[in-house]
């Protein structure tokens, strides 16, 4: 069978792009990055063309960096972890992007946190590349063109890819989904046992890290303690990657202080454990070919959903029926039997 071809030939700048990605000096390639992200989380349908054919491009060159997702209440400490974790990657020859997702303006739409201007030390490395991209309040917390951005900066040969979400609602979720290792960072003095040990997100948790640990050593040793023990017991119920049996990863709790940089070396010695046994036995492999299958659906939904708002009939009658429904007059499950009729649809709402 033939590859499938780009949906359109690289022209122009897109070119350029392309070509300044896999072969442009280092700060050539920065800005031939951030135009392609920004053409790829543009909704022209102009760009999205010219966007699926530049990542097109660049797939055979992907899928040699480690993805790890870090993900925590907000306060934890996420940035000053990554910057630590980053330059202590790039001391060992290592090349790091990080993608940053913040909340979006109900203003301006733009991101409002800056996790950029917070990673000051980081940023001005040439090895690392840092992209703010503001949810632009997609469910999750995760920006709905993360994936793509990921790819770009594999192609432009960083070996390490870090998501960072907002860590809230389902983010955790999110970013599981889309990387090879999913961390949660925790604080050693969370109030609630219960709310340090969640069942949802730790049961999908590959690595937990107590962060802020040299505040108070006793509290965080405690934190690990029952962390760990969640954790061995939800791998015999939870998660069956998670198992207490055979090759499988048994999840770890380890302690760090992002801000003085203690135990980074710790928590990688655990991330490459897991790439190595996890690559051995091709779970890493089954979970990528899981993400992308998941991808293209996620995007399937994304198109019709966009292509329904767009429809003719469905336009005309959506003022109507929206004001109906606010007003109780019409009730919300007739209204949407009626505007998928509009646009053709055959339903069972």
């Amino acid at each position: 069978m033939n590859a499938p071809q780009p949906l359109t030939e690289l022209h122009g700048p897109a070119h350029q792009w392309f070509d300044g990605i896999l072969h442009g000096s280092q700060p050539v390639q920065r800005r031939a990055m951030a135009k392609a992200i920004t053409l790829l989380e543009s909704t022209r349908a102009d760009h999205r063309a010219q966007g699926d054919a530049l990542l097109t491009a660049l797939l055979p060159h992907t899928g040699q960096a480690f993805r790890l997702g870090i993900s925590g209440v907000p306060g934890v400490g996420k940035s000053t972890f990554i910057e630590a974790l980053g330059l202590f990657l790039i001391a060992k020859g290592h090349r790091v992007a990080v993608l940053t997702v913040d909340p979006s303006s109900t203003v301006s739409g733009g991101s409002i946190l800056g996790d950029k201007t917070r990673m000051e030390q980081l940023s001005m490395r040439e090895e690392a590349y840092i992209r703010p991209s503001p949810s632009g309040g997609t469910l999750g917390g995760v920006a709905e063109k993360t994936r793509e951005a990921m790819l770009v900066c594999e192609a432009a040969g960083y070996d390490v890819v870090v998501v960072e979400t907002v860590g809230v609602g389902q983010s955790e979720i999110a970013v599981a989904g889309m990387t090879d290792m999913f961390v949660l960072l925790q604080l050693p003095n969370a109030g609630d046992d219960l709310q340090a040990i969640k069942k949802g997100v730790m049961e999908i948790a590959d690595l937990v890290a107590i962060n802020k640990a040299d505040i108070d050593k006793n509290a965080a040793t405690r934190a690990q303690a029952q962390i760990t023990s969640s954790l061995r017991l939800l791998g015999m119920h939870g998660n069956p990657d998670h198992a207490t049996h055979g090759a499988l990863w048994q999840p770890r709790v380890v302690q760090i202080s992002a801000l003085l940089g203690e135990g980074v070396d710790g928590f990688w010695d655990a991330v490459t454990q897991f790439r190595t046994q996890q690559t051995d036995n091709g779970r890493l492999a089954l979970r990528r070919e899981k993400q992308s299958l998941a991808w293209m659906w996620e995007r399937i939904d994304a198109g019709l959903k966009q292509a329904f708002r767009q429809h003719p009939a469905v336009r005309g009658l959506l003022p109507t029926l929206q004001a109906d429904v606010a007003a109780g007059r019409v009730a919300a499950s007739t209204a949407a039997r009626s505007l998928l009729a509009a646009q053709g649809t055959n339903h069972s709402l």
